[in-house]
């Protein structure tokens, strides 16, 4: 059976049936004449009538020359009409004709000698319109050079998807010579490309007519079989002059170079916004450990699929230190992030921990050099240089660690440590760009680090100094019960004004004291801490209230740039009494059994160092087991609520049945205070006993 529209045929023999003609014949438009040996028209065909304008009835018969040439080229035609029928050799020239209708073109002539079976004589002339001809022969030659020297490579394919015809262009872009492509299909040619899309638009083209312009593939090629290359396709199906489907043209313009500048301005627009995101992530804090977790987390994964950062311990500690070469480093871990590699991420260090380096390792060689170091392709005996022990080297390989890259974090000169990177999931090798980016995250972090660091450092001593100079006081004195809490502020800087103090006096009698140096940091702690020695050295002397708080201010008045608020009470458990002045600080809250918890009404007085105000006694009841909680600003000041309202959240915390002292100072703390608040807190609650017993609960 042969294929559906095709002309039977038997064996070897002539094809039967309508075959018909090619699109080159059908434009051409070719005429055909027979003539005998007396230069008679004896066959005319229906081109003929076309280009001449007689129908066959009309020039049956006829001589040629008459009807067929111009009447001033007869005598030239009848001669050379002559020697083609004498000689029999072929002639070919243009003559001008004129119609049936009067007009005149210019026509083509192909002349040749025929025999029939009889030995009788004919001619054969075929002609056609010449400026057709010439279009045609313009066209072909345009093409045809076109093809053979365009730079985009064109092919074009059968209606099985197989290779008719390729230009050279195609060859050097395929690396396989035209013979190599002929009769086979592209996923035989280049295996490499995306064939699948390339063969479903084409089958598309195929039954749609509708053209793929500039379609976009990635692949490889014999040409250049180890890189990627990029490429616009454009596919459009190619008929003939009565609709038939010949194939699909196919033109391939090789856009690698604008396909590699795209990646690398997207890649620079993803550097240039992961920089945008570091300066607004890294360093939102004081807090070193959180500004070290803040830079992991932004090289992760955008960077690197394993980061970590690491600080010298000496840098850590405050002092300054220069490896030797056969120094090991020793390093804290400061933050470690991983992205789906659980074996990398167990091989790192944790964070907190101080581990050796030895002098062949490459992070040593970092920080030893303040240069960076980078392997783009890990192989086997370099884990045990990146990994700190053997194990983790082998934990490393199990990730398929395979690229590595360690900057240093310098900052104002100094080597403080190293970013660590790695990458497992990213195929991709650490390049020179992925070194670049590395580096400016690094010193932009470096910097924060080293805020954080001396901050940290400030901070310790800040309250290191604070907690040496604050009370340690027994849970009963006199006729009190005690409990006391100080808690740090949540930023550095803010470390060091608040303090309290239970004084034990003569007669059972126990001074209280709750007070806030306005500033922060060593010298708030220092000012409290001369402020603490004199207000105990004043108790002692058995002084009011208010005598006692004209003598600190004078005092305080003597420091230079100090204020602070104090709140200073004496307790008499005989007299079931608590003589109370204030200087600027917020009221006590005194908790009696069965009625609400109450804003103690004192005169507020001015801070310490304001000088020129007295200050006065206010006399109140406390029986036992009445409470009086102390306190400062940082418990119930926010920037966002009213003071008012945050006085009455602590007032209905106290509110209830009553429960131990240390509870209750852990109940106000957890619910008043917040992590990020910047001011201290000082806390004091002591509850009325009768003089001769101890704690509620409890036997004397």
């Amino acid at each position: 059976m042969s294929a559906a529209g095709s002309p039977e045929s038997e064996g070897d023999g002539p094809v039967r049936g309508s075959a018909r003609p090619s699109g080159l014949l059908d434009v051409l438009r070719v005429a055909s004449v027979v003539l005998d040996a007396e230069g008679r028209i004896v066959l005319w065909s229906p081109q003929a009538e076309e280009l001449f304008g007689y129908e066959a009835r009309e020039a049956l018969g006829q001589y040629a020359a008459r009807i067929m040439v111009h009447e001033q080229h007869v005598d030239l035609v009848v001669k050379l009409f002559a020697d083609v029928m004498g000689t029999g050799q072929s002639w070919a020239g243009a003559f001008p004709i004129r119609r049936k209708d009067g007009s005149t073109r210019l026509v083509e002539f192909r002349n040749m000698r025929l025999l029939d079976d009889q030995g009788d004589v004919y001619a054969l002339g075929l002609c056609a319109d010449q400026t057709t001809v010439h279009r045609l022969e313009r066209e072909v030659a345009l093409s045809t050079r076109m093809i053979a020297q365009s730079p985009i490579g064109l092919a074009v394919l059968d209606t099985d998807l197989r290779y008719v015809s390729v230009n050279r262009a195609l060859e050097e872009i395929n690396g396989v010579p035209a013979e190599g492509h002929l009769g086979r299909t592209p996923r035989e040619v280049v295996p490499r490309m995306d064939v699948d899309a390339l063969e479903t638009a084409t089958r598309r083209v195929l039954e749609t007519g509708t053209p793929v312009v500039d379609q976009s593939t990635i692949g490889r090629t014999p040409a250049d079989p180890h890189q990627d290359h990029a490429w616009s396709i454009s596919l459009y199906r190619l008929e003939n002059a009565f609709g038939t489907v010949l194939g699909v043209a196919v033109s391939i313009v090789d856009v690698t170079e604008q396909y590699r500048a795209g990646i690398e301005a997207e890649a620079a627009r993803r550097r240039l916004a992961l920089i945008a995101d570091a300066s607004g992530r890294i360093g939102t804090t004081l807090d070193l450990d959180r500004t070290a977790g803040e830079l992991a987390d932004v090289a992760v994964p955008e960077l690197a699929d394993i980061a970590a950062v690491d600080l010298l311990d000496a840098v850590v500690q405050g002092r300054r230190t220069s490896l030797g070469p056969a120094e090991s480093a020793v390093i804290r871990a400061l933050a470690v992030q991983g992205y789906d590699s659980a074996e990398a991420l167990e091989a790192a260090d944790p964070p907190g921990q101080v581990a050796r380096y030895a002098p062949d390792r490459l992070v040593t060689q970092c920080v030893r050099t303040a240069s960076p170091v980078m392997l783009p392709e890990v192989k086997d005996e370099d884990l045990d240089r990146i990994a700190r022990s053997s194990e983790a080297a082998e934990l490393l390989g199990r990730a398929g660690v395979h690229s590595y890259l360690a900057v240093p974090l310098i900052a104002r000169g100094e080597v403080l440590g190293a970013l660590d990177l790695k990458r497992t999931r990213n195929p991709l090798p650490f390049s020179e760009d992925d070194l670049l980016l590395a580096r400016e995250l690094a010193a932009r972090a470096a910097v924060q680090i080293d805020n954080a660091r001396w901050y940290q450092s400030a901070r310790e001593t800040a309250l290191t100094l604070q907690r040496s100079l604050l009370p340690s006081h027994p849970p009963v004195t006199g006729g009190l019960e005690v409990a006391s809490r100080y808690q740090p502020a949540g930023a550095t800087s803010e470390v060091g004004g608040d303090w309290f103090d239970v004084i034990p006096l003569d007669a059972g009698k126990t001074a209280l004291v709750v007070g806030d140096v306005m500033g922060s940091g060593i010298p708030a702690a220092a000012a409290m801490g001369r402020l603490r020695t004199a207000t105990n050295t004043l108790a002692s002397l058995d002084l009011d209230p208010n005598v006692l708080l004209e003598h600190l201010d004078k005092i305080t008045a003597g420091l230079e740039q100090t204020i602070a608020t104090c709140v200073y009470a004496v307790h008499d458990p005989h007299l079931r009494q608590c003589r109370i002045a204030n200087a600027g600080h917020l009221p006590p809250v005194r908790v009696r059994p069965g009625l609400p918890p109450e804003l103690l009404d004192l005169p507020t007085g001015v801070p310490l160092g304001v000088g020129g105000v007295a200050f006065s006694t206010t006399t109140v009841d406390l029986e036992p087991g009445d409470r009086l909680v102390f306190y400062t600003d940082g418990l119930v000041e926010t920037r966002r609520d009213p003071l008012d309202e945050r006085l009455g959240t602590l007032l209905s915390l106290l509110d209830g049945p009553d429960r131990p002292l240390e509870e209750v100072c852990d109940l106000l703390l957890r619910t008043l205070h917040e992590p990020d608040n910047f001011d201290d807190v000082a806390l004091l609650i002591a509850r009325a006993n009768p003089p001769d017993q101890g704690p509620v609960g409890s036997t004397a």
